[in-house]
């Protein structure tokens, strides 16, 4: 998500850095002609496919297909949020970033050492835990070897009020931050003391793998409450934040099915038994947002719940969290375990391939949606089969337009004999939706040679000729070259990072990463080549269909004055041949 940073801001900074030197820094490049190549980070190859533009400062490797800006280079390689890769990149050439706030944008607020407070926090647990026979004995019962707990960062809080408090505390501000993250609470007196005591400490990672949050486990089930989390701050809110998925991605270059459980325990164990694929919620139902996170780490989400009634009610919230997010090519999956066990139990008894087969056995969503909604419903009756399109029709609602939803509208009819009546996406919706890169038309070349060279725009006089021509993706052209005339000495990259939250994003990546052929002073001539072509285009649809209406006697006076003016230039051109 770009979260609210000013396309302004973006295209400052893609014009500071230079891609070579983002790239160059974790992948060594060679020159070659005007462009710079390596081996591709994002696939396996002997032969360089990879390469960099610096003209256009864009990346492309024509084995995998991996394509973008530098930006997009740093989500893809370091596996970051669009904010968290712009971040990193404003801290490399001392940028701060901003964000928009009604008129003017205001700096984000520095949280520098409020992490470095938490990563403090999370060292001083971390030592703590070997001093304690206790905890140790805990961790070898539950078959927790010394790569896991170092990988996780898994630590201890020792008894007492204020282990924390003298190690970290000293000064009003140092308190201040302590309050801030959520490790010190207050009594009634106004008393501090610290909120983790004699706990495991299982620290809660950012998608840039700092430390936001902790979760604190009790040994004993005497003691209580069993697990405990930090509260809301600034930096951490569990509504939008997965346990372990940092380590999910340090652990998949390609990642293809994510897996959420319920506790920080069966994360780990998962892991350990060689499943670096599972993650888990912080003590609260899935929420849009998280599946959101989910889907966009990986394409495939398995949903794993005890079999009991409360786990079947938390897959249905995530069912209903899930449902705006199944867009096209993502699934979503349902695994209900037997009664009595836990993925941390169940991967000890069966091993990882014992796990994996359930995994793969897991209830499709579509599966379980239908499933669920009929489990009390006679489909025998036509009564039955009513309540069932009812309960049905305003969730397949709630899905994105596309081949997911209408076969799941086929479903439901094939079931009740009913109609899902689903609202149909808005036409013109659609036609913006459609990819221009299978436009193989003047205008798709147009739009390429203006991503080579976006000053060609300036060529380019107002009102835009061909805009008249009613084909798919003119708009898109002229939109460009409006943005273009506006923002002189614009690159490429940050041409198309304009479009990053839009459904034209990955055809524009796609024409940036296209050869185009030619000098600039070639490729000059085919764009406006291209765009005169456009024209003669619109004005030949429009004189036939004026003479189409003029058989039919149905111009206006204006309309046959048009059509005089179309013909007459016609005959010049025609008089040449």
């Amino acid at each position: 998500m770009r979260g609210r940073i000013p396309d302004s801001f973006i295209d400052e900074l893609l014009a500071r850095v230079d891609i070579v030197d983002v790239i160059e820094r974790r992948v060594p490049l060679k020159k070659a002609g005007r462009e710079w190549t390596a081996c591709c980070p994002f696939h396996n190859e002997r032969t360089p496919s990879f390469y960099v533009s610096p003209a256009k400062q864009f990346f492309h490797c024509f084995g995998c297909g991996a394509h973008g800006s530098a930006v997009k280079f740093l989500m893809d390689y370091e596996r970051l949020e669009f904010p968290d890769a712009v971040e990193e990149l404003a801290q490399a050439v001392g940028l701060t970033v901003p964000r928009e706030g009604g008129r003017e944008a205001a700096p984000r607020e520095d949280k520098t050492d409020l992490y470095a407070l938490l990563d403090s926090a999370a060292r001083w647990y971390e030592g703590e835990l070997p001093k304690n026979a206790e905890v140790q004995s805990y961790c070898r019962k539950r078959g927790l070897d010394a790569d896991t707990i170092a990988r996780f960062r898994l630590g201890w809080a020792p008894a007492g009020y204020d282990g924390l408090i003298k190690a970290l505390g000293g000064s009003d501000r140092r308190m201040q931050l302590l309050t801030e993250a959520g490790m010190v609470a207050s009594g009634e007196r106004g008393h501090r003391y610290d909120r983790f005591r004699e706990r495991l400490m299982f620290p809660i990672l950012d998608r840039r793998g700092r430390v936001i949050a902790f979760g604190g486990r009790v040994l004993s089930p005497d003691q209580g409450p069993k697990y405990l989390n930090s509260p809301e701050t600034p930096l951490f809110h569990k509504g939008r934040e997965l346990f372990a998925l940092w380590q999910v991605k340090q652990a998949n270059s390609n990642l293809q099915r994510i897996v959420v459980v319920e506790g920080y325990m069966d994360v780990i164990a998962l892991h350990q038994a060689g499943l670096p694929i599972a993650v888990a919620t912080l003590g609260t139902a899935t929420t849009p947002e998280h599946t959101e996170v989910l889907f966009r780490a990986a394409p495939d989400v398995v949903f794993c719940f005890d079999g009991d009634r409360a786990g079947r009610a938390a897959a249905w919230k995530a069912l209903d969290a899930a449902l705006p997010r199944l867009r096209d090519g993502r699934q979503a999956y349902f695994l209900f375990l037997p009664e009595g066990e836990d993925p941390d139990s169940l991967v000890r008894k069966e091993g990882k391939d014992g796990f994996e087969k359930r995994l793969k056995e897991a209830t499709p969503l579509s599966d379980y949606f239908f499933g669920e909604l009929s489990h009390d419903v006679d489909t025998a009756s036509l009564d039955g089969r009513a309540r069932l399109a009812e309960r049905a029709r305003p969730l397949i609602a709630k899905l994105p337009d596309g081949a997911f939803r209408d076969l799941m509208a086929q479903e439901l009819e094939k079931r009740t004999g009913a109609r899902a009546n689903v609202p149909a996406e808005p036409a013109a919706r659609r036609a913006v939706q459609r990819p221009v890169a299978v436009q193989r038309s003047l205008v798709r070349s147009a739009i390429a040679l203006l991503l080579a060279q976006p000053g060609l725009a300036d060529l380019v006089e107002a009102p835009y000729r061909f805009l008249r021509l009613d084909k798919p993706g003119v708009g898109l052209l002229a939109e460009l070259i409006d943005l273009c005339r506006a923002r002189p000495g614009i690159n490429p990259a940050m041409l198309v990072e304009h479009f990053a939250e839009r459904p034209e994003y990955p055809s524009l990546q796609k024409l940036m990463a296209a050869m185009v052929v030619g000098e600039p002073e070639t490729q000059r001539e085919e764009f406006l080549g291209a765009l005169a072509r456009m024209d003669e285009q619109a004005t030949a649809l429009r004189r036939e269909a004026l003479t189409a209406r003029h058989r039919e006697g149905t111009l206006t006076s204006a309309e046959k004055a048009e059509l005089r003016e179309l013909l007459a230039a016609r005959r010049p051109t025609q008089a040449q041949g």
